[in-house]
C-alpha cells in the first residue's frame, strides 16, 4: 500500500496533475492548518477562513491538469489563499459601497424612482431568500434581525442554547450572503 505522507511536496503535485485523488488528499491534510491560520489571520473571521480554505482547495482540484508551480506547493497555496482574501475583501468592499449608496440616498432624501424601484425589488428578493430558509433557521433570523433581539433573549425564548442560535444566525447569513451576492451585483449595474 502507497504511503503518501512519505512523498514531497513535487512528487505529490505531479501525481495530483494527473489525477491522483489520494495525492489531493495528502495535500490537504498536510496544508489545510497552516492555510487556515493564515486565512484567519488576515480575515479575523472564521466561517470566511473556513470558505477561503474550500474554494482553494476546490480550484486545486478542478484546475489540477493545468497545475505549473514554478516553486514549492507551499507557496502556491499561500498565493492562492492570499489571491482569494483579495477578492474577497474587494467583494466586501462593492457590497459596503453599494448598501451605503442606498443608504444616502435614503437620507438626502434624494431617492429618484428608479432607485426607489430597485430598492423595494430588492427587500421583495431579500425577503423571499429570508422566507425559503429553514422553518427553525428562519424563524431564529427574523428574530435576531427584524425583532432585534440578543442570541441570549432567542435562546430563552426558544429553549435552545446560544450556540444553536448563534450558528443559526450564522447559517442564515451564509445562505442569504451566497444566494443574494449575484443579485446584490446585478442591481448595482442595472440601469446604469
Amino acid at each position: 500500500m502507497i504511503t503518501y505522507n512519505s512523498y514531497t511536496d513535487q512528487e505529490l503535485a505531479a501525481l495530483l496533475k494527473d489525477g491522483d485523488s489520494s495525492a489531493f488528499t495528502e495535500i490537504y491534510n498536510r496544508f489545510k492548518g497552516p492555510l487556515y491560520i493564515h486565512a484567519f489571520n488576515l480575515l479575523r473571521d472564521r466561517e470566511e477562513a473556513k470558505d477561503i480554505l474550500q474554494q482553494v482547495f476546490e480550484l486545486l482540484w478542478t484546475g489540477r491538469q493545468s497545475l505549473v508551480i514554478k516553486s514549492q506547493l507551499s507557496g502556491y497555496l499561500y498565493t492562492l489563499v492570499r489571491n482569494k482574501i483579495f477578492k474577497t475583501i474587494a467583494h466586501h468592499k462593492v457590497e459596503s459601497k453599494y448598501i451605503s449608496s442606498l443608504a444616502g440616498f435614503a437620507t438626502k432624501g434624494e431617492c429618484i424612482t428608479d432607485h426607489l424601484v430597485r430598492e423595494k425589488l430588492l427587500i421583495e428578493i431579500i425577503e423571499k431568500e429570508i422566507s425559503e430558509l429553514p422553518e427553525r433557521m428562519r424563524e431564529i433570523f427574523e428574530l435576531s434581525r427584524k425583532s432585534g433581539l440578543s442570541h441570549k433573549e432567542i435562546a430563552a425564548q426558544l429553549n435552545i442554547s446560544e450556540k444553536t442560535v448563534r450558528n443559526q444566525v450564522n447559517n442564515a447569513l451564509k445562505t442569504l450572503r451566497v444566494k443574494l451576492g449575484l443579485v446584490v451585483y446585478l442591481m448595482l449595474f442595472m440601469n446604469s
